[in-house]
């Protein structure tokens, strides 16, 4: 298939189509787009033989180590619908001491606004500006509202923002600061959502919800493209992903896909492990279950605040990719994220976000578990700097007029 044209003659594209992840129905790709008529989400599909021909490894390393060096592979059509804030690679950090000398951190926290949201937010405000967008609207644990504030902003698209009424305070803040309308509501993040939906369905916004447009999944499928690159064109034995909506684990899943067709890697893949609180874990128990779709859980409760997402429209594509993987669905309990968050600190001087404890602590469960072994290279994601979340206070005053000898300091 010949290379699909630009709009504008500024960018090489090989996006084809859009597709229903549920019944394979086509859609158009430059038509403005939510869920697909089965009512689940669209995924982009590219002419991955002619991007292969058109972009090779070596031209590919030849890049600036951001986000838009994958341009072939993404589907933004016009260089001016472009809205950047600086995407950089992250960088995967070793903790020896907190777990093992093979398991690493991909650390999304030094993405701009501070966490992985970044990446989804970043392209599928590109593309609304692309397809017209003026006004949005999406509900948010907090780092995606930051993310989509800012991004919005940058583009000029008016944002509406809602959020859980016990969101933490940094986040409901940078919200409003980065440009965005920011509301509290007395209910949970899908209860945000219906009420997002609502507006939609009156005409007075589009919806930006999780999977309810196609291309935050485009974003987010570059954690697993830099991670291949990273790792010299292969791929560890096991990743743990922090999973509510879970567009960052669909999106790798997509992107190992996309990588094999080019010939860029094998057929071999990661063990995916979704990881959710013992508080919240739709997922965990849809797979322990052994069905395709996950029940809302009710009273969703955890300290971890992104992964609090009592139903995911695209749970099963998640479903799907942990079980093709040979991986699993693991819940771990608040005290022992908040023990891994400690250990990885004092330990290995990483700051992790909740959400990113939760890894730490899931791999040491899937270790004890015999699910996968020590000495095995495991990557968790760390999706958010930890920087945003409360810390406790281990401090002692010292009175400058009556010091102890500094010896016993």
């Amino acid at each position: 298939m010949a290379l699909t044209a630009n709009l504008d003659g500024e960018r090489p594209t090989f996006v084809t189509h859009l597709e229903c992840s549920l019944t394979g129905e086509r859609y158009a790709a430059d038509v403005l787009q939510g869920l697909s008529a089965a009512g689940r989400p669209l995924l982009v599909r590219y002419d991955l033989a002619a991007a292969g021909a058109a972009l090779s490894r070596d031209t590919l390393e030849g890049r600036p180590t951001d986000l838009w060096r994958w341009r072939e592979l993404l589907p933004v059509r016009r260089t001016a619908s472009i809205v950047s804030l600086g995407e950089i690679e992250t960088p995967l950090i070793p903790i020896p001491n907190s777990a093992a000398p093979n398991v690493i951190v991909k650390d999304e926290g030094r993405l701009p606004t501070g966490s992985f949201k970044a990446r989804g937010l970043v392209m599928a405000v590109a593309m609304a500006r692309e397809l017209g967008v003026t006004r949005i609207a999406m509900p948010t644990n907090g780092n995606a509202g930051a993310a989509l504030a800012a991004y919005a902003t940058r583009a000029g698209i008016e944002t509406v923002v809602l959020c859980p009424d016990d969101t933490p305070e940094i986040n409901v803040r940078e919200i409003a600061a980065q440009g965005a309308r920011v509301y509290r509501v007395n209910g949970l993040i899908d209860e945000c959502g219906a009420i997002v939906g609502k507006g939609a369905a009156e005409g007075l916004w589009f919806d930006f919800s999780t999977l309810k447009e196609p291309y935050r999944i485009e974003g987010k499928k570059t954690m697993g493209l830099e991670l291949a690159a990273q790792l010299g064109w292969r791929l560890p034995k096991a990743i743990f992903y922090p999973t509510g909506g879970g567009t960052g684990l669909i999106g790798m899943w997509k992107a190992f896909d996309e990588l094999e067709a080019l010939g860029w890697i094998g057929s071999e893949r990661p063990k995916m492990f979704a990881v959710q609180a013992s508080g919240c874990a739709p997922i965990v128990k849809a797979w322990e279950d052994g069905v395709e779709h996950a029940e809302r859980w009710e009273n969703a409760d955890t300290i971890a605040m992104g992964i609090r997402v009592p139903k995911a429209v695209g749970d099963f594509l998640i479903l799907r990719a942990v079980r093709e993987s040979g991986g699993r669905g693991i819940a771990v309990d608040d005290a022992d994220t908040l023990a891994a968050v400690d250990d990885c600190g004092r330990k290995d001087g990483l700051l992790l976000c909740p959400e990113g404890g939760a890894t730490l602590a899931a791999w040491r469960k899937a270790v004890a578990e015999g699910w996968i072994d020590e000495g095995d290279e495991a990557v968790l994601f760390n999706c958010a700097t930890g920087l945003k979340y409360p810390l406790k206070d281990s401090s002692v005053t010292l009175d400058k007029k009556n010091l102890a000898p500094l010896s016993s300091l």
